[in-house]
């Protein structure tokens, strides 16, 4: 694992190379030994016999066209080549006797083996105990297509892919700044995972960049093959259910928070980015809104935060107000929820706790299945689970129409993440109305707020702008001011340069 920034102390001591083999071609040979990709051939320099150079590439992570054309042909060019003795040879190749666009000198075993495995071509000299890689990767990579979770009217309609080189490209495109730093590093001991932090250098703080890189530093894990790993170690509070690390898969939004003042982090191999620090309202913010009218985006921010409400408090309030307080029910509505319960045999902690496992359950199998199967699954589990339910006296009307309410106003929140923690957070809620009423929905209330005052992200409260002593810290939270207004960074980030338009 390579340290991204030597100057920040690590945690882990240096470790030995886990290959300390001499530079030689029978080396490389052996670790690639059984390895039905890994393809290698001797070949003499411009055609002459005098000198002999080994060529060593993965089939499948390289272009066959670039290795004929970029590596073997010069090579064999008698022209330029013939009777050269390998040090001369390998000095002429790094001056630009070979036409590939990039060349990396190594010494060192581990870091031909990691040149490989991410679509390079080595030359290796074994008089020299030299190698020189060429990047010749293969273009067979997934096409720029557009964003599937994240969708827009009115923004732009392309997504990262796999590809960390593309995404980088594709940021590179929204701020075409050399101010915009990508730092480069390898996680994991197997993988070798290329990952990239991306910082607007006259922006940022130097404490966020240093912070990050340190805790990516200390990340020690076999493989990084999903965020999960990530987000452990950018985490402040790891074991929170609630979100602490910013997804998005759209390259416009991901520029956007490194202009405010934010770290992002590229991973090859994922089609995402992650952004940080955060802050809990950031779970609440869509990219649409820098796309409409102010008063519109206003209106749109106070629905999602009713809508986090709806969710999470909705089906605890209905069953503590039909449990323990039945004189807060108006009259009409009493006695109709009354006469709906009469024949259930369930108490309405039960079957509110059922539909809400049910609703859960529809909704993990409409995404697991595909799409049309999916959808076809939930609506008919919807409609004909529901209403044979009702038919059949198991629950109330009043309960469905309860979670039913809860479940659309989960789907408005802008975060999968959040509405995971929220569908978690609202059956925690409900225990606490079966149990104690409306007096335990209020102590899980304060019992949440207390524990999200106790999250910071790297340095910034989680429960900002609330958390500030301001009197227009509300106001700041639900609405949305015009553009006009929008004069500095938030200062909470630290930000070298708080000014973002003149």
């Amino acid at each position: 694992m390579h340290h991204i920034f030597t100057h920040v102390p690590p945690v882990h001591p240096e470790k030995k190379p886990r290959w300390p083999q001499p530079l030689q071609t029978e080396s490389v040979i052996e670790l690639f030994k059984r390895c039905g990709d890994f393809n290698h051939r001797s070949i003499a320099v411009g055609l002459d016999q005098k000198e002999t150079v080994s060529v060593c590439w993965l089939d499948g992570l390289v272009s066959g066209d670039m290795i004929s054309e970029l590596v073997l042909r010069p090579l064999t060019e008698s022209a330029r080549t013939e009777g050269l003795a390998a040090e001369r040879l390998a000095a002429l190749l790094l001056r630009g006797g070979i036409y590939a666009y990039t060349v990396q000198k190594r010494t060192r075993l581990d870091d031909v083996i990691a040149d490989l495995c991410h679509g390079c071509c080595a030359i290796v000299f074994d008089s020299q105990s030299l190698a020189l890689c060429f990047e010749t990767r293969s273009s067979n990579v997934r096409a720029i297509g557009e964003p599937t979770l994240e969708k827009s009217l009115k923004g732009s309609k392309d997504a990262f892919v796999e590809t960390l080189r593309t995404n980088t490209a594709l940021l590179r495109r929204r701020l075409a700044t050399p101010s915009l730093k990508s730092i480069e590093s390898s996680l994991g001991r197997k993988s070798s995972t290329r990952v990239s932090l991306l910082y607007l250098e006259d922006v940022v703080s130097p404490d966020l960049v240093r912070e990050a890189a340190r805790r990516l530093d200390t990340l020690d894990v076999d493989a990084v093959l999903s965020t999960g790993e990530l987000e452990e170690a950018l985490s402040d509070a790891p074991r929170s259910p609630f979100p602490q690390v910013i997804h998005t898969e759209r390259p416009d939004r991901f520029a956007q928070y490194l202009s405010q003042g934010r770290v992002g982090l590229l991973v090859d191999g994922l089609p995402i980015g992650l952004v940080v620090p955060v802050s809990f309202a950031e779970f609440m913010k869509v990219n649409a809104d820098a796309s409409q009218h102010f008063l519109i985006a206003s209106a749109l921010s106070v629905l999602r935060w009713l809508s986090l409400l709806l969710a999470l408090f909705l089906p605890a309030v209905y069953v503590a107000m039909a449990m323990y307080h039945q004189e807060m029910i108006p009259t009409r509505l009493l006695l109709s929820i009354i006469e709906a319960k009469q024949n259930v045999p369930f108490s309405t902690l039960l079957e509110v706790l059922g539909m809400l496992l049910s609703f859960i359950m529809l909704q993990e199998a409409g995404l697991r299945l595909p799409n049309p199967i999916g959808d076809t699954v939930s609506i008919i589990g919807a409609l004909i689970v529901g209403q044979s339910a009702v038919e059949a006296q198991v629950v109330s009307p009043i309960a469905i129409i309860v979670v039913a309410v809860a479940g659309i106003a989960g789907y408005t929140l802008p975060s999968q993440d959040l509405a995971s923690a929220v569908r978690l957070g609202s059956i925690t809620a409900l225990f606490a109305a079966g149990l104690a009423g409306l007096y335990g929905v209020g102590l899980f209330a304060c019992l949440l707020l207390w524990h999200l005052g106790t999250i910071d992200s790297f340095g910034v409260s989680y429960l900002a702008p609330l958390s500030e002593d301001h009197a227009g810290a509300l106001r700041r939270l639900l609405l949305r001011r015009p553009p006009s207004l929008r004069i500095l960074r938030d200062k909470l980030l630290h930000p070298r340069d708080r000014r973002r338009q003149a």
